[in-house]
């Protein structure tokens, strides 16, 4: 009955820094044990040479991942991590890291207030109320207001321009209901240019006014889009946009 946190290889090698403070965070917890990803030896090299020269040496001290058993329970921000092992290892228990936040009195919020903010949910894990609740229960401690999208929650089928690119083959051999049979018609190719276009029409619904996402191939469809948008992390963690690549 071992409690894991999985520090998300794609989302380490876009906020590194960020990510390092989280890191920090859960270590200075000293009651979770961090790996790199929620497969084993997955494009480790490739992913740790995209990271600063001052950060590889710390990422590649981590395990790579662990072999997540009954009883296990798994903190992710990764939704496709959460959507993975949610198939691939349904004996282990998956939350997401905003509902262990949540559960701290302890973590000290920022100051949001006076601001208010869209929240843009993930149709990766669009049925995951809890993470959906715990996003917003921080935003509105934070002292923020938070304004609903009409297809929020359960009804969103965004996922930035991650949904018009092919994924990974191993997301529908690994989590064939999520990626497989309820993916009908996503993971199709378009070009850059097509992506860039379909973002900017997406992004207009907010009128160039604050939103928060909370996944981060959502908040790289947002940016493209020209959206006036952050990743929750950058709100909670302090402030660093993402990097490229």
């Amino acid at each position: 009955m071992s409690r894991y946190y999985i520090a998300s290889c794609v989302f380490t090698t876009r906020y590194p820094a960020l990510s390092k403070r989280i890191l920090d965070y859960i270590h200075a917890r000293g009651d979770l044990s961090v790996v790199r990803c929620c497969v084993p030896n997955y494009k480790t090299t490739f992913f740790t040479e995209k990271l600063p020269k001052e950060l590889q040496d710390t990422w590649t001290a981590l395990p790579d991942s662990a072999n997540f058993g009954a009883g296990d329970t798994v903190y992710s921000l990764c939704h496709n991590c959460t959507a993975i092992l949610e198939e691939w290892k349904p004996q282990a228990t998956v939350r997401s890291l905003w509902e262990l936040l949540n559960e701290d009195a302890a973590f000290p919020l920022p100051d949001l207030s006076g601001t208010e903010w869209f929240v843009q949910d993930c149709w990766r894990l669009k049925d995951h109320r809890a993470e959906q609740d715990a996003v917003r229960s921080l935003l509105h401690k934070a002292g923020a207001k938070t304004i609903e999208l009409p297809d929020a929650f359960e009804k969103t089928e965004f996922c930035g321009n991650s949904l018009y690119r092919e994924a990974p083959p191993r997301n529908a051999k690994l989590a064939p209901v999520r990626f497989g049979r309820n993916a009908e018609g996503k993971f199709l190719p378009h070009s850059e240019a097509e992506q860039k276009a379909m973002m900017e029409t997406y992004c207009k619904r907010f009128m160039n006014r604050p939103v928060v996402a909370y996944c981060h191939y959502c908040t790289e469809g947002l940016l493209l889009g020209g959206a006036n948008a952050v990743h929750i992390a950058e709100l909670l963690f302090g402030g660093e946009r993402r990097r490229n690549g």
